[in-house]
């Protein structure tokens, strides 16, 4: 697919939709995010293991998506996360329709959405009811124990951004999703309480996860 810009032509394929790590498909649905978080890799490379994670452009359609996907059919069993250098819920649609092209065409494979937890902040609805039995996993950032250095480290965008985050995580809970809360831990001096942030995590109902800032990132 091509896409033309005033006179630029950009070919579709030279976008990276699609990428592996660790020997596991990823995909980088868009370069958009409603946070800007300090330690996020994006400020400091443009890649991931040599792969370009900025798109060319955000007009991308979902059989963009799948095309490159496809170029990788015997690793999709393995598992699909949508993450990439942006917040995948700001294209649920196209989220929606890929996870609904890998179940129906590879239905045990896992699903997980790394996400901001603004999904519904974002496309002003609950998303999650419609995304039963497509994706298995959320992964949201928790990034903080407290609002004021939530906003300190994640510099959102909206506003009532760390309620909006808790708020899909409980919501994601209660539709039956496994929900994980995530926080990056050792950048620089900032005091992410980790022992507060699992037992937010717990209140929340959620498993917790803690990743080590690594410098360099992959």
């Amino acid at each position: 697919m091509w896409d033309n810009i005033g006179e630029v032509f950009i070919d579709m394929s030279d976008n990276n939709l699609v990428y592996i790590l660790d020997d596991k498909i990823y995909i980088n649905l868009t370069n958009m995010c409603t946070n800007d978080c300090i330690f996020c890799l994006r400020r400091d490379k443009d890649d991931v293991c040599g792969q370009d994670m900025w798109l060319k452009t955000e007009k991308t359609t979902s059989e963009d998506v799948i095309e490159q996907l496809e170029k990788y059919s015997d690793k999709i069993n393995k598992g699909v996360t949508f993450c990439g250098y942006g917040e995948p819920t700001m294209k649920f649609n196209q989220l929606k329709e890929v996870a609904e092209y890998i179940k129906k065409n590879y239905p045990n494979t896992y699903i997980k959405v790394n996400t901001n937890g603004h999904g519904n902040a974002i496309n002003k609805k609950n998303i999650l009811p419609e995304l039963k039995g497509l994706v298995d996993e959320f992964s949201i950032s928790l990034n903080a124990q407290n609002e004021e250095l939530y906003k300190e480290l994640s510099q959102p965008k909206i506003e009532n951004a760390y309620n909006a985050m808790k708020e899909f995580a409980i919501q994601a809970h209660n539709e039956g999703f496994k929900t994980t809360l995530s926080v990056v831990s050792g950048y620089k001096d900032y005091d992410v309480d980790l022992d507060l942030c699992e037992g937010l995590a717990k209140e929340l109902k959620a498993s917790f996860r803690n990743r080590e800032w690594i410098e360099n990132g992959y």
